[in-house]
């Protein structure tokens, strides 16, 4: 298993922010870049695991969601999708089809592409994949993490699975939670998160996430035993990364106050900026993913391109407001010290 020269992870976020240029640009300045498969087909993914390799011959890694096993009421999503009515015609456009169908995102494809070709790194949101998946990547030199939110996840994951590693999402971290079932429970902050999987799981190597966004987070989680840390949106706002205008705007207007998870924006709980949106439909949106993020789809797009940031999900951890605009290289020298 070989690490990354310095002690950074960029968190794979799916749904833009996370591109090429992203992952290349932090892995080249010595921390450990991450591709985001989830909602793309498999040759997108291909295509970027082949345009990253263009621009770093470091190592980098791909995330993968593993399917999703909601047992989801139809009635519930229908209810969600007729709320969203009004909103979207504000907007001109129209609630979309939950598609039911993609609820897998095309995962087994996904896999036996990355057999096929493999980055040094994959790792997987959601749940844990399958021990046979987990050998044939190690049997092909990779090394895969599994990010988990509590105790018996982390157990699950190496015990059962035999990850490499394990990454320990704390509460405090932006977008989706990576809990391998759709609850909204209180979780646990990262260093505390760390502190009980440290002790229940000692043979692994810990990537510890959720708020961090300073040097002195990043060296504490270090003291504490964390091998790295992992910071989604800190890289945000950077050039390189493929956020929309809006989401970036948001991260440094001061309108907004505050962070809540949500299942208002895809029916699976996730943490970002209070916007109007979040405020008005989070107590109806049913836990139905990726049922809710399929109807919300068009109205979040709408918003972006009429530059409105009061309907689209702004995926924000809890330290925001660090976030800047500049270089990856940047963040990641400013980061590890």
């Amino acid at each position: 298993m070989t690490w990354p020269e310095l002690p950074i992870v960029q968190a794979p976020m799916a749904g833009g922010p996370s591109t090429p240029e992203l992952a290349a640009a932090v892995s080249t300045a010595g921390g450990l870049g991450f591709l985001a498969a989830g909602y793309k087909t498999v040759a997108a993914m291909r295509a970027d695991i082949a345009r990253t390799r263009e621009l770093t011959d470091r190592p980098f890694g791909t995330n993968l969601f593993t399917p999703s096993h909601d047992d989801v009421d139809p009635a519930a999503v229908e209810r969600y999708r007729t709320r969203l009515v009004p909103e979207a015609e504000r907007l001109g456009t129209a609630p979309g089809d939950p598609s039911p169908s993609a609820r897998d995102d095309d995962y087994d494809a996904k896999i036996a592409d990355l057999l096929g070709d493999p980055p040094a790194f994959v790792s997987f949101t959601f749940g844990t994949p399958h021990a046979d998946v987990v050998r044939a990547l190690q049997e092909r030199g990779v090394t895969v993490v599994v990010t988990v939110t509590n105790v018996d996840e982390a157990l699950r994951a190496s015990h059962e699975s035999g990850a490499d590693a394990l990454c320990l999402q704390g509460f405090e971290a932006g977008g989706h939670r990576a809990s391998f079932t759709n609850t909204l429970d209180d979780g646990l902050p990262v260093r505390g998160l760390l502190a009980a999987v440290r002790a229940a799981v000692p043979d692994r190597p810990l990537i510890a996430a959720g708020g961090l966004a300073t040097r002195a987070d990043v060296a504490e989680l270090l003291e504490l035993g964390a091998v790295a840390a992992q910071l989604g949106t800190a890289f945000v706002r950077c050039p390189e990364s493929g956020a929309n205008a809006v989401h970036k705007a948001a991260l440094a207007d001061p309108r907004f106050t505050a962070t809540a998870v949500t299942r208002a924006f895809s029916g699976r709980p996730a943490r970002g900026l209070v916007n109007r949106f979040l405020a008005e439909h989070d107590a109806h949106a049913p836990a139905a993913y990726p049922d809710v993020h399929h109807v919300t789809a068009p109205l979040r797009k709408a918003a972006v391109a009429a530059g409105d940031p009061d309907v689209p999900n702004l995926w924000a951890g809890t330290s925001w407001r660090h976030a800047a605009d500049a270089p990856a290289a940047e963040v990641v020298r400013s980061l590890a010290g």
